[in-house]
């Protein structure tokens, strides 16, 4: 089996999909509308940027910004069409007020999306308890990944939460791979590495001149080539 790091970029269309992929990523997070921290893209998206790479794809399921799920009924709907399409992974992750994993916004959209696997997003670093979302989320049938930075802050104030989970691997709630993103920056992969942390989300740091410009082959080759050596 492969040691290889994973490496993740948003891509929000067609164009960034081919320089992300140019770059040296190894998957795809399909996004529109990064004012409201990314939202579900059109059918017709998808499926411009799946005919235009060839490397895997995990399309988010949100149509508000902010962890609440909101219109669960369209959602579902925009979730079923994806599918038809021919989506087969995704990224989702819906909170009560209270914090707690929404289990029954997750669990009709899984219900939809009929054994694909799917990423449980950020909305686990707004949870109140961190142990208790990944135990309420353990026996859900596709989850293999959770997109985290370990603190709603970023990074900077999540490296010793994203260490003891990593320590944890393997425990009841923790089977699933832990993807870092969120505020994560080059100077953080030494230690994230040193506590066997091996997947890695950016979105920002592709873009050098911001997100009004497209991904830059360039600087995801640099995080390739960081990962790499």
């Amino acid at each position: 089996m492969s040691n290889r790091a994973v490496l993740e970029v948003i891509a929000l269309d067609e164009e960034d999909a081919v320089a992300a992929q140019a770059g040296g990523a190894d998957r795809l997070e399909l996004v529109t509308d990064m004012a409201a921290d990314g939202l579900t893209p059109s059918r017709t998206g998808f499926a411009a940027i799946r005919a235009a790479v060839d490397i895997p794809l995990r399309v988010m399921l949100r149509l508000t910004d902010g962890f609440a799920a909101g219109d669960i009924d369209a959602l579902v709907a925009r979730a079923s069409e994806l599918r038809e399409a021919g989506a087969d992974a995704f990224v989702l992750g819906f909170l009560t007020p209270d914090g707690d994993a929404d289990l029954v916004a997750v669990e009709r959209l899984i219900a939809v999306l009929d054994g694909c696997r799917w990423t449980f997003h950020r909305a686990i670093d707004r949870a109140a308890d961190r142990d208790a979302v990944r135990k309420q989320l353990a026996d859900l049938p596709g989850l293999d990944t959770y997109l985290t930075a370990g603190a709603p802050t970023g990074v900077d104030d999540g490296l010793a939460v994203l260490a003891a989970e990593s320590s944890r691997s393997g425990e009841p709630g923790y089977e699933p791979q832990i993807l870092v993103g969120g505020g994560l920056r080059l100077d953080h992969l030494p230690e994230l590495r040193a506590a066997g942390l091996n997947a890695f989300h950016i979105g920002g740091a592709a873009r050098p001149n911001g997100w009004t410009s497209p991904v830059d082959p360039s600087a995801v080759r640099v995080w390739r080539e960081a990962l790499d050596g």
